[in-house]
């Protein structure tokens, strides 16, 4: 395990914060085999594992990155605890502790993101029961029921910036698109999704321009200042006819922008040659694979909602800095030779997500994911 981004906990000493040569961090001992270091300065002790997925794991390491591992790639708690020989309730243990650091991790590289486009959809999956199968009593008590996970997908570097778990209503509509906004750069992206209504009233909430429309020239009390969406603001979704279940037809319909602003956005999409929301749709399967949570008539679905966001939150994880996206890869200048006498040359360079977007060089491992430390905020 690395500890050249170690840094002292000891928000009184001056330097709080500070990895690297400037940490005057020192190996003191072992303890819960890991390094432990101390502060030269304020005599303050860290263990390496701390601010890691590590921290407080007994597991021997390799067991803990393959049962990690295994959970990213859609494996179940119990399918993973009989696989690696342990414990169910050790490996539910393990969850919330990846889903929390993986959100710290997330939250740290997803600032100031370039988005250009995004496709705005949502898949459907229940928590402890379906919908039909509440009773008025458990409607009271708050049982969750059926549950939708609202994504938006930026599909020029196949990412997913944020992601909502919730029902179906216009508070979570708004949550998802207010999240994309943090995580992006300022500028508003192209947006089209499937025809519900709510995203267009989620972006006209969180993108929209406070104005004050003019007098009508009657009397009585001034007009109260309304959200106009602004100049930049783009969205087209995509209207389908079903019969028996089945898409018949789709037809366009533009929401906010103008033809022109529509076509521009079109014309310089690396992506997009038409309104359309494949790249979305197509993630929704990579979900439903990744996740055993999500998948469908299957008996691994979520008793807990919590458990159900841990589990997605290490799975974007793993899918945007471990796992290489086979539609990002960049062939080779010239094929490399492989290991083998009869193997073939390497004509492709894996690249994932996060190496698309410029968030790293590298296709990740495990043990990075895991031992990635975020430095605090003050720092970022």
């Amino acid at each position: 395990m690395k500890t050249d981004t170690c840094y002292c906990h000891n928000r009184r000493c001056r330097v709080y914060g500070k990895a690297g040569i400037s940490s005057r961090l020192v190996f003191r001992d072992w303890h819960n085999g890991a390094p432990r270091l101390q502060c030269t300065l304020c005599d303050h002790l860290v263990s390496a594992r701390a601010d890691t997925a590590y921290a407080g794991i007994r597991t021997e390491e390799a067991t803990y990155q393959s049962g990690a591992q295994h959970l990213a790639e859609g494996t179940s708690i119990r399918a993973t605890a009989g696989l690696l020989d342990l414990d169910k309730d050790t490996v539910c243990h393990w969850l919330p502790r990846l889903g929390k650091h993986c959100k710290r991790m997330l939250s740290y590289f997803f600032r100031n993101l370039h988005l250009s486009e995004c496709q705005l959809d949502e898949l459907w999956t229940f928590i402890l029961k379906k919908e039909d199968q509440l009773t008025p009593l458990d409607k009271l008590q708050g049982i969750y029921g059926d549950a939708w996970v609202w994504i938006a997908f930026s599909p020029v570097n196949k990412q997913v910036p944020a992601w909502v778990v919730g029902k179906r209503t216009l508070p979570n509509a708004r949550k998802l698109v207010f999240r994309l906004k943090l995580a992006s750069d300022g500028q508003i992206p192209f947006f089209t999704s499937d025809e519900p209504p709510r995203y267009a009233d989620a972006l006209l909430d969180v993108y929209g321009v406070l104005e004050t429309p003019p007098r009508q020239g009657k009397r009585g009390r001034p007009p109260l200042p309304r959200k106009y969406p602004p100049p930049d603001l783009c969205y087209a979704v995509m209207v389908k006819e079903r019969e028996h279940g089945r898409v018949v037809s789709v037809t366009t319909r533009i929401v906010y922008g103008t033809k022109q602003q529509i076509s521009a956005a079109l014309k310089t999409s690396p992506v997009s040659k038409t309104i359309n929301t494949y790249g979305v749709e197509r993630n929704n399967l990579t979900i439903r694979q990744y996740s055993r949570r999500m998948g469908r008539k299957v008996n691994a679905f979520s008793k807990e909602r919590t458990y159900l966001e841990y589990q997605l939150t290490l799975a974007f994880a793993y899918y945007h800095f471990v796992r290489p996206h086979r539609g990002l890869r960049q062939r080779l200048p010239k094929p490399m030779p492989t290991k083998g006498p009869r193997a073939s040359c390497k004509k492709w360079k894996p690249v994932t997500p996060a190496m698309a977007a410029g968030l790293t060089d590298h296709v990740w491992s495990m043990d990075e994911l895991l031992s990635f430390r975020v430095p605090p905020k003050q720092n970022w």
